[in-house]
């Protein structure tokens, strides 16, 4: 199943956060994790997280910091920061609303498969 480019873009955000809340991280240990996390249905590319990083870092959602891999490779990691982690509390609660939302949605719409759609008022 391929999702849906403004459903990632959307998602990206709370995503990130969320997987560096657990620790600091590096951009393609992140890129495994959210492969990981969406069972390979969501395949980011680095085009599109490095991106997303350095606007987290400008927010100050996010700190980068120069490591060295066990191999010697110089590489950037990110931690998350208090305001950060603020911001992932916030778009959690978001999410959750939009969640509820599309859940009633899809549940109402389900119950309307089985029967014929209403007309609505004023319309004959």
């Amino acid at each position: 199943m391929r999702i849906d480019k403004d459903l990632v873009a959307a998602s990206a955000t709370p995503l990130v956060l969320g997987i560096l809340a657990d620790g600091e991280s590096y951009g393609y240990a992140i890129l495994k994790r959210v492969d990981e996390l969406s069972g390979g249905r969501m395949q980011w590319t680095d085009g599109m997280l490095y991106p997303l990083l350095h606007r987290l870092e400008r927010l100050g959602f996010v700190e980068a910091s120069w490591g060295t891999s066990d191999v010697g490779r110089r590489r950037k990691h990110y931690a998350i920061t208090p305001a950060g982690r603020e911001a992932l509390v916030e778009r959690q609660a978001q999410w959750d609303v939009v969640a509820h939302a599309l859940h009633q949605v899809w549940r109402t719409a389900q119950d309307g498969l089985l029967t014929p759609p209403r007309v609505a008022e004023g319309w004959a």
